[in-house]
């Protein structure tokens, strides 16, 4: 392997300490955080963006309501999705470490379920198509996964695999050899490239759930793409199959992504008048 890579940035997980406060310690705002909230901070402003176009058909207080819900979706999902997926052995030694949530351990797959239960409970209560709340939401969620992972980034964790290739990193945690930046991978592919789909996509005014669908189909396969790059987790590896645990995950989300196109693109259309 060869012993030209690049050094990891000399970042300060903290961007900033104040205090100490009130007699305590001083008070911490890392970069992880920040993202967190950039990631909020752009799906707030590219909703109600959409939401002001005229005959959108949504109100800022529907909007300020489906974030609020979303988000919320997005923690508890991806904690309990961290918990069941990648640690239920630890789970069922120590039940609550389901609360420990300052150790770390958030899973997307999680998130994304606590997002679609939180859809369908907003659909049902505003009275609005399942379907065409997935296409609203989706290009709001790019974005902010390459915030997140960017974080992911700045903090030298989940790091890729041992590689010799020219842009490799020397991660300060994962031992003497340099590794794929599969955070920035994350980034590029889950994050800018599948925003640009997305809006492509929806400009083309495609079938209503076609937005929806290529979202879950484009973030399948590029995750599904990156975990070749990246460090399975250490108490789980490479599972059946050759695949890591977010590989298995990927799966379902590719074909529930892909049948969704096909179905709601093979429905005949419908006339002003009502008839096929």
């Amino acid at each position: 392997m060869t012993s030209s890579y690049l050094d990891f940035p000399d970042i300060d997980p903290v961007l900033v300490s104040i205090g100490p406060l009130f007699g305590y310690g001083p008070l911490n705002i890392h970069w992880y955080g920040v993202m967190y909230a950039v990631a909020f901070g752009l799906a707030y402003w590219l909703a109600n963006r959409a939401a002001a176009k005229p005959g959108s058909g949504w109100t800022k207080e529907q909007v300020s309501d489906l974030l609020f819900f979303g988000f919320l979706g997005v923690i508890v999902g991806g904690r309990l999705g961290y918990v069941f997926f990648y640690n239920f052995g630890q789970l069922l030694a120590e039940p609550l470490y389901l609360f420990k949530t300052w150790e770390g351990g958030m899973s997307f797959h999680g998130g994304l379920l606590g997002v679609l239960l939180a859809m369908a409970w907003f659909a049902r209560r505003y009275h609005k198509s399942y379907l065409q709340l997935g296409d609203f939401v989706a290009p709001l969620i790019p974005l902010g996964l390459a915030a997140g992972r960017l974080g992911n980034f700045i903090n030298g964790e989940l790091w890729g695999r041992t590689t010799d290739v020219p842009w490799a990193v020397m991660f300060p945690n994962a031992g003497s050899l340099p590794r794929h930046p599969s955070q920035l991978y994350h980034v590029l592919l889950e994050g800018i490239l599948l925003f640009i789909i997305i809006m492509l996509v929806r400009r083309l005014k495609p079938a209503t759930g076609t937005v929806g669908g290529v979202f879950l189909l484009g973030y399948g396969v590029f995750r599904f793409f990156v975990e070749f790059f990246r460090q399975p987790d250490a108490h789980l590896g490479v599972l059946s199959a050759g695949m890591t645990m977010g590989q298995w995950l990927c799966l379902p989300m590719i074909a529930a992504g892909l049948g969704l196109i096909i179905y709601v693109n093979s429905k005949p259309a419908v006339s002003v008048r009502g008839r096929k």
